[in-house]
């Protein structure tokens, strides 16, 4: 089940990235944000944090910020969008990377491995909720290009 969600998340991905090909962003400067893309920030934030119940979700909320980000170019939410994608692949490198770790030492690596998913566990929780304060309070996320 895992592997399919990947590859469907993957396929996803694909076609996000050929139908967005097409789209033109907006101007610097443009028109502010509007009302349904903080929604949806909002929306991806809770689908990240929902990802600690439901492994799935924050694969739906990446594949939403790649359909969406070129209609957040040019306003103050493009950098929650930079935000949420590099919080899912940052985790997802590192929940890959223990688990492989677990898997390899025939499930010994559990008892080394539980203190850094812990701490990856907060570190995306920390990440969610820092963003989401910021959306609350109209302030873009300061992302390093």
């Amino acid at each position: 089940l895992l592997f399919v969600s990947w590859a469907l998340a993957i396929g996803m991905l694909a076609w996000a990235f050929i139908r967005r090909e097409g789209e033109r962003p907006a101007q610097a400067g443009s028109a502010p944000a509007s009302e349904s893309l903080k929604t949806l920030v909002a929306v991806v934030y809770g689908l990240q944090l929902a990802g600690f119940l439901v492994a799935f979700t924050p694969i739906v909320g990446v594949v939403l910020n790649y359909v969406k980000r070129a209609e957040a170019r040019g306003t103050w939410l493009e950098s929650h969008f930079t935000w949420q994608i590099r919080t899912f692949w940052f985790g997802a490198l590192w929940a890959v990377a223990l688990w492989l770790i677990v898997i390899f030492t025939l499930g010994i690596g559990l008892v080394i491995v539980w203190l850094p998913l812990l701490i990856l566990g907060v570190w995306f929780a920390y990440r969610v909720l820092r963003g989401w304060l910021a959306l609350n309070e109209k302030r873009p996320m300061y992302v390093a290009s």
